[in-house]
């Protein structure tokens, strides 16, 4: 069965976002030269999209893809898309005895095949890559979906180096591990390359230090690939999704106690025991105000497996979000540093430290 992928408001959504503040913008500057530079951008935002119109891949049979933790979340979602897809799909799942590896399984067509790939184990990674290259169709790899990740939370003065180190060992090391492995196979294919990142990879949120440089690290690695393999055909994409913890399992099961038992004499004297509850009841209905559903994600990528020209990133918020996240990198940073001014969380944080 064919399937048509029509994912065209990837495209336009950020663009009418961005021309609609340009077309602002050019009303009201005085200034001649200003004007006609935002009349420039609007044109190249316009030809952007156009170009990046049209349909593309109709269905997978005859091409791989390998997709990194598909025990839950977007991966699990997006393996079972793709073998109805007609592509073969080589599910790494951290514990393949899992409910979300046997889901796979169960459902999954003759095409579907389970790995156990821990992507901070290099053997474990060693051994898929044999299994893929012994088991590929008629195509070759077309793609490898770099997925797996961990996330935690928490201020910088209540971690270890450890923890950072667990952190950009999954996020960042684990993706770098899995690409070096299977890029030779993606590059005679002239496939596609995928990383999952975040919002947080640019946006310097309260408590998100340690993820923050994982994905901020993965994002200027994707990025350099992207620059070398565009001579060999191969493309790219970013996938940075905004608030989907409820969607997915990455959510951090840590409690209030569990960090404040970590905690020392010195910093129990700084941080209460209150704020740290208040702090990660905050984290919590945070999360439980995000997308309940991974539709979003998975449709983005799909639209960078299969368009003609997928985009380099793919920025997944709410419509009501989209406008702060898109220009939020290109604000001064005394304006995006003064946006946490703006939280309850930040002034109850100030007032309770040393309490």
């Amino acid at each position: 069965m064919s399937h048509i992928i029509n994912t065209s408001s990837f495209i336009m959504m950020p663009k009418l976002l961005s021309i609609t503040a340009l077309l602002f913008s050019y009303n009201f500057l005085g200034d001649h030269v200003y004007k006609y530079v935002a009349l420039a951008i609007i044109l190249l935002l316009l030809a952007n999209a156009v170009s990046h119109a049209g349909n593309g891949l109709s269905d997978g049979y005859g091409r791989a893809v390998l997709i990194t933790g598909c025990d839950s979340g977007f991966g699990l979602h997006l393996a079972k898309k793709l073998d109805r897809m007609g592509f073969t799909v080589f599910a790494g799942c951290l514990c393949p005895d899992g409910p979300g590896a046997q889901s796979l399984i169960k459902e999954g067509s003759e095409r579907m095949e389970v790995l156990q790939l821990d992507v901070t184990k290099n053997e474990h990674v060693n051994l898929a890559k044999d299994f893929v290259k012994a088991n590929l169709p008629e195509k070759g790899l077309y793609a490898v979906v770099n997925n797996a990740g961990i996330s935690e939370w928490g201020e910088t003065e209540w971690s270890t180096v450890e923890d950072f180190q667990k952190m950009s060992d999954v996020n960042l090391f684990g993706s770098i591990r899995v690409t070096i492995a299977f890029l030779s196979l993606v590059r005679a294919s002239k496939g596609r390359m995928l990383y999952v990142s975040s919002v947080f990879s640019f946006f310097n949120c309260l408590n998100m230090g340690a993820y923050s440089v994982s994905k901020r690290g993965l994002e200027a690695f994707a990025d350099c690939l992207r620059v070398e393999m565009a001579s060999f055909g191969v493309k790219v994409s970013i996938i940075q999704p905004g608030n989907f913890g409820s969607a997915t399992n990455i959510q951090s099961k840590k409690t209030s106690q569990d960090i404040w038992d970590e905690f020392d004499g010195a910093r129990k004297r700084i941080f209460s025991q209150n704020y740290i509850e208040i702090a990660c009841d905050y984290f919590q209905s945070m999360c439980s105000l995000g997308f309940k559903d991974c539709t979003m994600v998975i449709d983005a990528m799909l639209h960078a497996l299969t368009a003609p020209k997928p985009q380099t990133r793919y920025l997944l918020v709410s419509s009501v979000d989209m406008l702060f996240f898109y220009t939020f990198p290109y604000l001064p940073t005394y304006i995006t540093d003064a946006v946490f001014n703006l939280s309850s969380m930040y002034h109850k944080r100030k007032e309770m430290l040393y309490s």
